[in-house]
């Protein structure tokens, strides 16, 4: 009994010291080392795979969940909340979505360290009830999500090490002068259905943020394009506005510009050469007033200008020349809604040899009536190599519906992202 009384002692003396090792854990020499510089980093439920299980309970806030496979998260989304609960020190992803809270006081946050996402989705916040410097003083920061609130002003101060911004579904009107100083990391910006003007953006917001690739400015009250927007853009969202004119060279400082998407505006007359960018893939300028077409860059891939008053494609200003060393890559065109009365020139076919299809669907030709071409949607056969990719993504080409193509319309998600 004594060698076993003293083996029992030994082994307590051991547990008590593994105990203490844990408890001294410093989160800082594993997680706050130097984001790899040569890739975004950009969240998703994955990143915490790499992350060792902890070999004991982490704190969590009643009110919320901490699942054990991810320690450093702590979910509080759809859980009624009218306040935000104390955030223990070592969370990195906070989940408050789809709550009731009004207010971000500074308080909940006084020990946090780590933060590198906040999701305030779907809650009740105003621009008055966030605490001055609270997202500030969070220096590792990297996403903050605060889509469909209340907030009638741009959140400010913030971070310098934020990435993704997404305010949409607000009411913002506002825009301080110096609201986007300071921000040289900004990668995307979401601003969609606000109630942003053309005054709110004279003072050039964007101009100094020289990182940013994603720029959602749809469903506002803007009237012309925004000025000085920078060379870095790649995806440009100006949907559901005012917009009645492009002015000529406009989009020369945008030369890495992927996706420009302006549908539902009141565009009425293009310059000839107003698209000419090396990179463009997708060009939407559907729901507008266009009358003509115009010269189509050799990289874009999928062109979209339905409903439209367009009576007829000319493809000799869509491509004045051809090149068989730098072919044109458009494969996709949506013209339904239109004047047409004939289907599109069969020179197309040498100008974009890899067109594989052209919508037609119903055109507005008689203003009583819609009418039909007598082939509402043109397919190209495939060679047996395409075939064979086509069939390798499950691709099926039997029934053509308008719904089919509003499905293709995404290409690229309505935010890009």
């Amino acid at each position: 009994m004594g060698i076993l009384s003293q083996l029992s002692i030994i082994h307590l003396l051991w547990s008590a010291m593994v105990f203490c090792q844990y408890e001294d854990y410093d989160f800082e020499d594993e997680y706050n080392e130097e984001p790899d510089h040569q890739h975004p980093y950009y969240f998703n439920s994955n990143t915490q795979a790499e992350v060792p299980r902890f070999p004991f309970p982490v704190e969590c806030a009643r009110e919320c969940f901490c699942p054990p496979a991810f320690p450093l998260s702590m979910y509080c989304d759809h859980r009624e909340l009218k306040t935000i609960p104390n955030i223990p020190s070592h969370v990195q992803q906070l989940y408050l979505q789809n709550n009731y809270i009004e207010a971000v006081p500074t308080g909940p946050f006084t020990n946090v360290t780590f933060l590198r996402e906040i999701n305030l989705n779907h809650n009740k916040i105003k621009s008055h009830m966030i605490d001055h410097g609270v997202f500030a003083k969070l220096s590792n920061l990297v996403q903050l999500h605060l889509q469909r609130n209340e907030l009638e002003e741009f959140p400010f101060p913030l971070p310098s090490s934020l990435e993704r911004l997404l305010l949409g579904f607000n009411k913002i009107s506002r825009l301080s002068g110096n609201a986007l100083e300071g921000l040289p990391n900004i990668t995307m910006l979401d601003l969609c259905n606000n109630f942003l003007d053309d005054s709110v953006l004279k003072g050039k917001p964007f101009s100094n943020m020289k990182n940013l690739m994603q720029l959602n400015l749809c469903n506002n009250k803007l009237q012309t394009m925004p000025p000085d927007l920078p060379s870095s853009l790649m995806y440009l969202s100006l949907e559901n506005n005012s917009i009645s004119y492009i002015p000529e060279n406009y989009f020369k400082r945008l030369p890495n510009l992927i996706a420009l998407r302006m549908s539902h505006n009141h565009l009425q007359n293009i310059p000839h050469t107003t698209f000419n960018l090396p990179n463009l893939l997708e060009l939407n300028l559907g729901h507008n007033k266009l009358k003509q077409v115009f010269y189509i860059p050799r990289s874009l891939q999928h062109l979209y200008i339905e409903d439209n008053d367009i009576e007829i494609i000319n493809v000799t200003l869509m491509c004045p020349s051809i090149d068989p060393m730098n072919t044109n890559q458009l494969t996709y065109i949506r013209a339904d809604k239109n004047k047409l009365t004939i289907p599109i020139s069969t020179y197309a076919f040498f100008c974009f040899p890899h067109i594989r299809t052209i919508y037609y669907g119903e055109q507005n030709v008689n203003a009583n009536k819609s009418t039909q071409l007598r082939i509402p949607v043109f397919r190209r056969f495939l060679t047996p190599e395409e075939y064979e990719e086509a069939e390798d993504n499950h691709e099926t080409h039997d029934h053509e519906t308008e719904e089919d193509h509003e499905a293709e319309d995404n290409y690229f998600h309505p935010y890009f992202q």
